[in-house]
């Protein structure tokens, strides 16, 4: 697994590739949950693009951060977005944006737990999934299996690669 962090350069052919969507922790107290992402998707032979610092470092300046960010999620085939939204220390509001900027592009999952702090918060984006047609998980595990089967069956459609594992 090549995985590329926020702000490195982006492979010119990453080859079967995931976007790790979703909230980022506002402070180094507050666990990350792209970890546990990251081991549910290690031995795939996949690129996984994270949002995240490699080494908690901050962006010199915002808009490296969110060029980079348009960059890689252009560049996945999947997008994987995980919402354990808790509105002290994960809040998601870009979250919310980024879903509403690509629920209709075809390469969308949507994972939200229902014992997160607010899983209210999320009724919408599950609401507008149901309406486009987008997967829709309660856990992490469960929505890394829907990525990999929305990656495999666009890597037959598109550019009939082989197996994933």
């Amino acid at each position: 697994m090549n995985v590329v962090y926020a702000r490195e350069p982006l492979p010119a052919q990453p080859g079967p590739s995931v976007f790790l969507a979703g909230p980022t922790p506002r402070s180094s107290t507050v666990p990350s949950w792209r970890p546990a992402a990251l081991a549910e998707l290690a031995g795939r032979g996949l690129t996984v693009f994270s949002p995240e610092s490699r080494h908690d470092e901050r962006p010199r300046e915002y808009h490296h951060q969110v060029d980079w960010e348009a960059a890689a999620l252009e560049a996945a085939d999947v997008i994987l977005f995980w919402i354990p939204r808790d509105l002290a220390t994960m809040p998601g509001f870009t979250t919310n944006v980024e879903f509403g900027l690509w629920v209709r592009s075809g390469k969308v999952v949507l994972g939200c737990p229902p014992d997160c702090p607010n899983p209210e918060r999320n009724r919408y984006l599950i609401w507008l999934a149901g309406r486009h047609g987008v997967p829709v998980t309660t856990t992490l595990p469960g929505t890394v299996e829907a990525a990999l089967a929305l990656l495999s069956a666009r890597q037959g459609r598109d550019a009939g690669a082989g197996q994933l594992g």
